[in-house]
């Protein structure tokens, strides 16, 4: 009784501490987001099945998505320690946020003319051997696709600065808008929109977000245009981290694309197959690392300027905990992979044939979530401290032993070879990082 007594003691004395109480909030926020994204995958799958539509739509968002996830997330996360250590110092907070915003969009623009002039290119060298039809399908929902860009860039930079101001509810719940409006395009206007349904779903979302995001981020008062200053301090810090961070976001968003450019050798189907097996996989390490990543980043970042050797040890606590409660949770997803996708994907054009194939895709990238996630809330480590020179290191070896594996591995596995890739580099990257980290830590002591 005594036992029981001290644990719900420990459980009441977390929950009064901010930083938990954050963590819960934004996991609660998250599982509803994913749950209404992990609905309109469900309605994709039933309408469109494992198909070339699909296989389309993915190559479409292939380099909208790698140029978000890469150099505008990228930006962001460099941006949050770095407007930290100005509100700590300064009161012209203002200044550093014109400057970020003005990077993000000539930076969105920039990537948005690129990939234009370069798509026939792109398709031609990642994608050839395919007919007219196909190439011709996969431009017209990428011209839709593009000016995403810049509309995810400045929600990326808005979501960061409500997360500095601890404003996480409204900086989780945005991306459940493009769900809202791909589901209501689907069930609505599919007739009408033709091949272009999902694309232009996607569109309207990008746009949805960003008015959400501004309005909100206005009415807190959190936006502070000031007159840019590209020789502040922390403004230069900050652009001398850019490129190290950049380096890896593009690196290790180059595995996916590489990914998906040998799966597209492969049979019809199975792009769309490798994104189904990381739907569920996706979904589970996308809630913790969106409840704990989005709140530990704004937090390491504070914590490491008042106490450095105290914020090593909050990670260790966090680290410990979370790896044992994973690998748990991952062995029983392991073992009903079978049963989940049929409850969830098996029906009309997705047929028990599909269901085999996502399945053992599934289990593959199982295998790495432990190492996913607990590597990623080290990576938010490195970036509250400023260490991102060395991840642009450990993604470039990660990226050419991408390509070895995927070479290797697809020839005996097909599809399955190139997930099990994926999770034998996540387990490797992540032990070198926290090799990294635990030697960052005794530079200090």
């Amino acid at each position: 009784m005594k036992y029981i007594n001290n644990i719900l003691e420990y459980f009441k004395k977390l929950l009064k501490n901010p930083t938990i109480i954050n963590i819960i909030s934004v996991g609660v926020i998250a599982v509803a987001v994913k749950g209404f994204g992990f609905l309109k995958e469900v309605v994709v799958a039933e309408t469109f099945g494992l198909s070339e539509l699909l296989d389309t739509f993915f190559i479409a968002a292939l380099v909208p998505g790698f140029v978000n996830d890469v150099f505008l997330n990228a930006f962001k996360n460099v941006f949050i320690p770095n407007y930290i250590a100005e509100k700590k110092t300064s009161t012209n907070n203002g200044s550093l946020q014109s400057t970020a915003f003005i990077v993000t969009i000539i930076t969105s623009i920039f990537f948005i003319i690129i990939a234009f002039l370069f798509t026939d290119v792109y398709l031609e060298t990642f994608f050839g051997g395919k007919s007219a039809s196909y190439y011709n399908l996969v431009k017209i929902q990428f011209y839709y696709l593009l000016p995403c860009i810049i509309f995810w860039g400045l929600s990326a930079l808005l979501s960061g600065l409500l997360n500095i101001y601890n404003e996480f509810r409204y900086s989780s719940i945005y991306p459940i808008l493009t769900s809202i409006s791909m589901l209501i395009a689907l069930l609505f206007f599919r007739e009408d929109l033709g091949e272009k349904v999902l694309a232009v779903g996607m569109l309207i979302g990008g746009i949805s977000q960003f008015l959400f995001l501004l309005f909100v981020a206005s009415k807190k008062g959190i936006i502070k245009i000031r007159k840019p200053n590209f020789k502040n301090h922390n403004a230069k810090v900050m652009f001398q981290q850019i490129p190290a961070k950049v380096s890896s976001g593009f690196l290790t968003g180059m595995i996916p694309l590489t990914d998906q450019i040998f799966a597209g050798q492969l049979v019809i189907g199975s792009i769309a197959a490798l994104n189904y097996g990381l739907k569920l996989p996706a979904f589970f390490s996308s809630i913790i690392i969106l409840a704990l990543g989005s709140v530990l980043l704004p937090y390491f970042a504070n914590l490491s300027i008042d106490n450095r050797e105290e914020a090593f040890k909050k990670l260790y606590f966090i680290l410990k905990r979370l790896f044992v409660g994973l690998i748990f949770i991952s062995i029983i997803l392991i073992i009903f992979s079978n049963t989940i996708i049929e409850l969830i994907f098996e029906r009309n054009k997705f047929t028990s044939d599909d269901t085999y194939v996502v399945a053992n895709v599934q289990r593959m990238f199982l295998i790495g979530i432990p190492f996913t996630i607990c590597g990623n809330i080290v990576v938010r480590f490195l970036t509250s401290i400023n260490k991102n020179s060395f991840m642009a290191y450990v993604s470039l070896g990660s990226m050419v032993l991408n390509i070895i594996l995927d070479f290797i591995l697809i020839k005996y596995y097909g599809i399955m070879g190139i997930a099990l890739c994926t999770a034998l580099l996540q387990i490797i990257r992540s032990i070198v990082l926290f090799r990294y980290t635990v030697k960052q830590n005794k530079a200090i002591n």
